[in-house]
């Protein structure tokens, strides 16, 4: 908790006024510790403002008086304070929906379903965000925790109707144009780029995505200083890198940069003529072999000439779905890196890495509500969750700093198979139990007694203190 009141010390200095720094830390404090919906009546109500006029809450969002990006420059540095020397700062990025009801909040439009039928596309009524979390190693095995550092929205024009003027139609494509999301993803990176060089930052940046942003938008206007680890398809086709040459007529031309057609990442996996390498990473909470194939100094069209590339070659991964059940594998997974000088184990590492952004997702969808919140003001609708993200961020910054595990003792279905950190739902439970376990007094060694089988049973009836401090059992 100590660690956590000096972070939300930091975060009231740097992102609001005098008169709304108290605000802001009972805001990201309720965020935490909410037990009901996640909306600005609930975070009142947490905080005990219930009974108060409530008009100044919702006044703190709409006008302004918080500043989500000065909030996650306080996570980024104290994430960068915490990194070793020698290790890179290895961003993820990516985009989700938040489901919505209104269709007068701003933003919001119908989107795919990512959640819908495989054999069926289905459409949710929802907001786009994008975020870009950063990786925290913990430990010597290689595991990581990925923490974000930014958050935003990520609209699309409203589509004018059939019959409208052509002027209508040619504003919507600039528009269209102007907000696409992997022009957004770059705004990002060059938005953290430019904040990192006025802090006199040196470390260097690389950025894992996955096959969205793997595409000419985004890599060819991506930061020259950054490097890009991502997913392309199977069947992309490649070429061989060669040096620039002069025109070989008299007549002039452009110099060669591409040579002969590489084999596809599909055919050269197939390709049993290339070996395999064994390169050992962190994954799914323990040390993996993981055998691959690398090509470097390669060239795709879709980067441009002036980058050479190198591409990496996953195997599928073998797994058993239970003891004694036959062998499944997964799917391959085809990377490209745009510096071919760098270790294979890191980049592998780096990318494994980007799987704690889709957590991040989860996390704050289920567990912080982000998204929940009724407001329809257009500078309420993006601060509000990304307050929310940010207290979220806040929590995890907390605990790795505090280096210590939780005083809660764990369910009785969660002590066979403990996990690697200590997940979101059990950080929360520990805050509250450090809020209020004095007030609520429970004497935590009743929760695991057990009553000899011999007695009768009798009526059960609900523990407050449970209920409380368990609200969240993951």
């Amino acid at each position: 908790m100590a660690a956590f009141d000096q972070l939300l010390e930091q975060a009231g200095q740097a992102c609001a006024q005098q008169r709304g720094q108290e605000r802001l830390r009972s805001h990201l404090l309720a965020q935490l510790v909410c037990l009901g919906e996640h909306t600005i009546t609930g975070l009142l109500a947490t905080s005990g403002q219930q009974f108060r006029d409530w008009s100044a809450a919702y006044r703190f969002y709409g006008r302004n008086r918080v500043a989500p990006a000065a909030l996650f420059a306080v996570v980024r540095g104290a994430v960068e304070e915490q990194l070793p020397q020698d290790q890179p700062l290895i961003v993820a990025l990516d985009d989700s929906i938040l489901r919505k009801c209104g269709h007068k909040i701003p933003g919001t439009a119908w989107r795919p379903d990512p959640l819908g039928a495989p054999f069926q596309v289905s459409f949710v009524w929802a907001q786009r965000v994008l975020q870009m979390a950063a990786a925290m190693p913990e430990g010597i095995d290689g595991a990581a925790r990925t923490i974000p550092i930014d958050f935003g929205l990520a609209p699309t024009p409203h589509r004018p109707r059939p019959k409208a003027p052509e002027s209508e139609w040619r504003a919507y494509r600039q528009e269209q144009e102007r907000l696409n999301i992997n022009r957004k993803a770059v705004a990002c990176l060059e938005r953290l780029g430019q904040q990192r060089q006025d802090e006199g930052q040196t470390r260097p940046l690389w950025v894992t995505v996955d096959g969205r942003f793997t595409n000419k938008t985004f890599l060819k206007n991506a930061p020259a200083q950054a490097v890009v680890i991502g997913r392309i398809r199977g069947d992309a086709r490649l070429h061989e890198a060669v040096e620039p040459s002069a025109p070989s007529s008299p007549a002039g031309g452009r110099p060669r940069w591409y040579g002969p057609t590489l084999p596809t990442p599909e055919e050269l996996r197939k390709n049993e003529q290339v070996p395999w390498q064994e390169v050992e990473a962190y994954a799914a909470g323990q040390r993996h072999r993981f055998k691959i194939k690398t090509l470097d100094k390669v060239r795709w069209r879709v980067t441009g000439a002036k980058r050479a590339l190198r591409l990496i070659v996953i195997a599928p991964l073998a797994y058993r779905p239970q003891k004694g059940r036959r062998l499944l594998y997964r799917k391959p997974a085809y990377l490209i890196c745009t510096d071919p000088s760098l270790p294979l184990a890191r980049v592998l590492q780096a990318y494994l890495w980007r799987w704690g952004i889709e957590v991040n997702f989860r996390d704050e969808k289920t567990l912080l509500g982000v998204g929940q919140a009724r407001v329809r003001n257009p500078c309420s609708v993006a601060h509000v969750p990304a307050t929310a993200v940010a207290a979220y961020a806040l929590l995890l910054i907390a605990a790795t700093r505090a280096q210590q595990s939780p005083s809660l003792p764990l369910p009785a279905w969660r002590r066979a198979r403990p996990t690697a950190h200590a997940t979101c739902a059990t950080l929360i439970n520990q805050l509250r139990c450090e809020l209020w376990a004095s007030s609520l007094n429970p004497g935590l060694a009743d929760f695991s007694s057990s009553r000899p089988l011999d007695l009768k049973s009798h009526k059960p009836q609900p523990h407050l203190a449970s209920a409380v401090l368990y609200a969240i059992a993951g």
